[in-house]
């Protein structure tokens, strides 16, 4: 019978131990070993954050301090020795940047939201003169100011309504007929109601115009001459105005002056300002001339007149 040298033995004995313990305790050796990794790994990151390139890493790269990869040195963070050269530093930087502009971040904002209302004629309706007002027998705009479908225009678009087929086009290119269910003549403001609503409708955020200033910018969108939607952008004018039509058929008061492109068919499209609320509803153009074209003065009803004609929460 052969027998092992003792050395050996002892040897086999001291790695049969731990198989055993582990054997006997799974959960435990297991714990061992994760605790063990989330140690090692806490350690690696704290030699890292320390004396390694991990503070740098972590901030956002414009506070980052330059980093030489040929000489490994770290140059000292910028510094500025007046509020006048960091602002000249901080325009620099702006311009190497396309930004979107004012007009284009609040046109994105509200264009899901703005439809085109036109009247549609029965032959025997089109035969009969025309109004001297032809957005009446024509088409205008309108904005959705609630998911349920629920729009927002003037008055004096779908004033011939009765005689007529409201038609409505929403932004993803559907359509519905709509109806009327309100009108604040006064105030040159209506509620249309569509029949059918699209499943992604998106309606406006409204906002009131307390905080408007001249100088401001507002951006106007809608279907001038049934072409669009079209934006056109502008500065606040002027505030609490009066517009009287030539014809003496409307007076309105506490309008919101722009100089943002409108024109027949934008009726009824909305005033937004910057972030892309709407403050107003286009709602008259003044021309001494007659010729119902924009020269540079609009004006738009404000969204607390609309909210107390048509019962929509104040601001």
């Amino acid at each position: 019978m052969r027998i092992m040298p003792a050395s050996k033995s002892l040897q086999q004995l001291q790695a049969i131990k731990p198989r055993r313990w582990i054997r006997k305790h799974p959960l435990l050796a297991v714990s061992l070993v994760s605790m063990s990794m989330v140690l090692f790994s806490w350690f690696a990151f704290f030699i890292w954050f320390e004396w390694g390139d991990g503070q740098q890493q972590l901030l956002p790269p414009f506070l980052r301090s330059n980093f030489n990869p040929k000489t490994g040195q770290r140059q000292a963070p910028l510094h500025f020795p007046n509020q006048e050269s960091f602002e000249r530093a901080m325009a620099q930087g702006l311009e190497k940047l396309d930004l979107p502009s004012v007009a284009e971040r609040a046109a994105r904002q509200i264009l899901p939201a703005v439809v085109h209302l036109r009247l549609e004629y029965s032959k025997e309706e089109k035969g009969k003169p025309t109004s001297d007002r032809p957005e009446q027998r024509g088409s205008g705009s309108g904005v959705v100011i609630k998911e349920d479908g629920t729009i927002l225009t003037n008055f004096h678009v779908v004033a011939s309504a009765a005689q007529a087929k409201l038609m409505i086009s929403f932004a993803d290119g559907s359509e519905s007929e709509g109806l009327v269910i309100q009108v604040m003549p006064e105030k040159d403001l209506a509620i249309v109601r569509p029949r059918k609503i699209p499943d992604d409708i998106q309606a406006a955020t409204i906002a009131g115009s307390g905080d408007l200033k001249p100088g401001d910018q507002v951006v106007a969108v809608g279907f001038p001459f049934g072409i669009g939607p079209s934006v056109s952008a502008g500065v606040v004018s002027g505030l609490d105005r009066e517009f009287r039509s030539p014809d003496g058929s409307r007076s309105l008061r506490g309008l919101i002056q722009f100089d943002a492109a409108a024109n027949p068919g934008s009726s009824g499209g909305p005033l937004v300002n910057q972030r892309g609320e709407v403050v107003g509803i286009v709602t008259a153009i003044l021309n001494p001339e007659k010729s119902r074209t924009f020269i540079g003065i609009g004006f738009a009803t404000t969204m607390e007149s609309a909210g107390s004609a048509m019962g929509l929460p104040r601001f």
